[in-house]
């Protein structure tokens, strides 16, 4: 089996594209579960169902839920209490990375850290598993994190200076973002809209609602 753990930023984004649906599209050839935490779901469905402006995206990610689409860690055989742990265990981690003239860096956020540790909890029960996330901090933390400290300088005006030691934890992730989801989609031919420059336009659409995707990088994937 294999697990797609996703953050709130990339159902959020799809949402706002009106493109939920191919989450159950994508599910029909899919080995394995879709599945968000706790914490994701209190940032995509409990919170917004409590504010109108969001409501309606609420309702819909509900109605994946309640279809099996999206799935709960327990599904899996995976306590909420578990991931909760290991989640404070890894922002602790997280949140002590990086200084700034001797002061910690809050970099992550529950939701996103909460997604690791599931795919934590996962890989310890030789389940293979990826994480949709588009925040770009959490992916460059576990990827290239000398690109983070360089990134932050240049956000902060001030420089910023990898403190942590124990980071091995971080090694072990595997990222995919909004943009790659809908490249798929359209690839598989579940997209519901069709022309010569969908593709195009699905990519720009993800960019623009909060993928951390550069343009070359749309560029990239046009000509895949």
């Amino acid at each position: 089996m294999k697990v797609l753990i996703f953050d709130s930023g990339p159902l959020i984004n799809l949402s706002m594209n009106g493109l939920l649906y191919i989450l159950e599209e994508l599910k029909k050839n899919f080995d394995g579960k879709f599945i968000i935490t706790e914490a994701v779901k209190q940032e995509v469905l409990d919170r917004p169902m409590e504010i109108m402006r969001f409501e309606l995206g609420a309702l819909q990610i509900e109605n994946l839920i309640k279809n099996k689409i999206l799935e709960m860690p327990p599904s899996i055989g995976i306590s909420e209490e578990k991931i909760k742990l290991k989640t404070r265990e890894i922002m602790n981690i997280a949140n002590h990375f990086l200084q700034i003239k001797g002061q910690w860096l809050d970099l992550v956020s529950e939701a996103e850290i909460s997604c690791l540790a599931l795919s934590s909890e996962l890989k310890e029960k030789n389940i293979d598993s990826i994480i949709a996330i588009d925040e770009r901090t959490t992916r460059l933390l576990c990827e290239n994190p000398q690109n983070l400290e360089r990134t932050i300088s240049e956000k902060m005006h001030e420089k910023a200076k990898i403190v942590a030691k124990d980071t091995e934890i971080f090694h072990q992730f595997k990222f995919i973002r909004s943009s790659e989801i809908v490249y798929v989609a359209y690839k598989k031919g579940v997209v519901r809209i069709s022309g010569k420059k969908v593709l195009e336009a699905l990519l720009y659409a993800t960019k623009f609602k909060g993928t951390a995707i550069s343009f070359e990088e749309i560029d990239e994937l046009k000509k895949l």
